[in-house]
């Protein structure tokens, strides 16, 4: 009998060899718009959802370490006014790609309709002998 190859091979992971100065050098680069996240995406070799998780940790990393030394003895690591604003940028942005993602199926209903109503006066239009 011969041996079945193998289907699944796990490949080495690219996120275990990054560092953690290529994960700063990655959201540096976005964040002062040297580079568009897709293509720091493309050079890593890394899902842009995987960038995002970077920005955000490094943001609130950022916001931690510039927190008052007192607050963070108190256990609480970012103040309620950081949290708060945390919260209301993620809540516009998630706002702001739910508009664009109802825009984008607005205009494609829209044409789609439109095709529609062409088609229909096309065929409604009485075919002249010749």
């Amino acid at each position: 009998m011969e041996k079945l190859k193998e289907t699944t091979k796990s490949k080495p992971s690219i996120l275990s060899s990054l560092t953690a100065m290529d994960k700063c050098r990655a959201v540096l680069s976005v964040w002062t718009e040297k580079s568009k996240p897709t293509q720091v995406c493309k050079e890593l070799g890394v899902k842009w959802t995987i960038l995002m998780h970077w920005q955000n940790r490094a943001m609130e990393g950022m916001l931690q370490a510039l927190e008052p030394r007192r607050n963070l003895e108190k256990g609480s690591a970012l103040s309620p006014r950081l949290l708060e604003m945390m919260e209301k940028r993620e809540k516009n942005l998630l706002t702001r790609s739910a508009k664009k993602q109802g825009d984008r199926l607005e205009m494609r209903l829209a044409s789609i309709a439109a095709k529609k109503d062409q088609k229909s006066v096309e065929s409604a239009k009485p075919q002249q002998k010749e």
